[in-house]
C-alpha cells in the first residue's frame, strides 16, 4: 500500500502577524519528524539586474515580486511526494544566493507567506489554509521590535517601509485573502493557544482524509 501524499497547510497573514512563530509552534506540537516547512518568501524574484538603490524601493509585498511559477512547480512536486530545493533569498541585497537544503515530502508540510493565498492556483494545491489576523498597530509594533517574522527590510527602516509600502500592499493584496482561508485565527494573545487550535484542526483533517481514502 502506497504512502499517503503530504498534507499541505498554508499559513498566511500580514507582515508581523506571527506566521513564522506559528510554524515553529506547530512543528513542536505535531513533531519535527512528521513536519516539513516551506517559506513563500524564499521565492522572491532575483533583482540583481537592477541598481541596489532601486531594488530597495520595489514593492515586495505585491504578487509580481514572487516567482509564482517556480513556487507552483515546487508545491506540485511536494504533493506528488517528490523532494524540492527552494531558492535562498537575501533581503539585504534583494538577490538570490543559490538554493537551500532539499525539502523532503514529510506527512505534513507547513507553507507560510504574506501573499500565499493571493493566487488561486496556489490555494488549489493546499489542503488547509489558515490566516492569522492581527490589528495593524500590533503588526507594526512587532515589525519594529524585530521579534516576529524575520524581515531585514523591516528591521532596517520599519516605519518608513510599513507606511510607504507595506500598509498599502496589505490592504490591496493580503487582507482580501482572509475570507478565502479555511480558518482565521486572531493573534492578539498567547500564540501557543492558537497553535493548539490549529494543530487540532490539522490532525482532524489528516484523519478525515485517511478515512476517506480507506473507504
Amino acid at each position: 500500500m502506497s504512502e499517503p501524499r503530504p498534507f499541505l497547510v498554508g499559513i498566511a497573514g500580514g507582515s508581523g502577524s506571527g506566521k513564522s512563530t506559528l510554524v515553529g509552534a506547530l512543528t513542536a506540537i505535531l513533531g519535527a519528524d512528521r513536519v516539513g516547512t516551506l517559506s513563500h518568501e524564499a521565492y522572491y524574484c532575483d533583482r540583481r539586474e537592477l541598481p541596489a538603490a532601486q531594488r530597495s524601493t520595489l514593492p515586495y509585498d505585491a504578487p509580481e515580486a514572487v516567482d509564482t511559477e517556480l513556487f507552483l512547480e515546487h508545491l506540485a512536486a511536494l504533493r506528488a511526494g517528490r523532494a524540492v530545493q527552494p531558492p535562498r533569498y537575501c533581503f539585504s541585497t534583494h538577490r538570490r544566493i543559490g538554493v537551500g537544503a532539499p525539502l523532503e515530502p514529510r506527512p505534513i508540510v507547513l507553507v507560510d507567506g504574506v501573499l500565499l493565498l493571493h493566487d488561486p492556483r496556489v490555494r488549489a494545491l493546499l489542503d488547509l489554509t489558515i490566516f492569522l489576523e492581527v490589528p495593524d498597530a500590533a503588526r507594526l509594533s512587532r515589525r519594529t521590535a524585530g521579534g516576529v517574522d524575520d524581515d531585514t527590510r523591516t528591521r532596517r527602516s520599519p516605519l518608513s517601509v510599513h507606511d510607504a509600502i507595506v500598509r498599502g500592499s496589505h490592504a490591496r493584496y493580503v487582507e482580501p485573502t482572509k475570507p478565502l482561508a479555511d480558518l482565521v485565527l486572531l493573534n492578539v494573545g498567547r500564540l501557543d493557544r492558537l497553535a493548539e487550535i490549529a494543530a487540532s484542526v490539522i490532525l482532524d483533517r489528516v484523519e478525515r482524509r485517511a478515512r476517506g481514502a480507506a473507504a
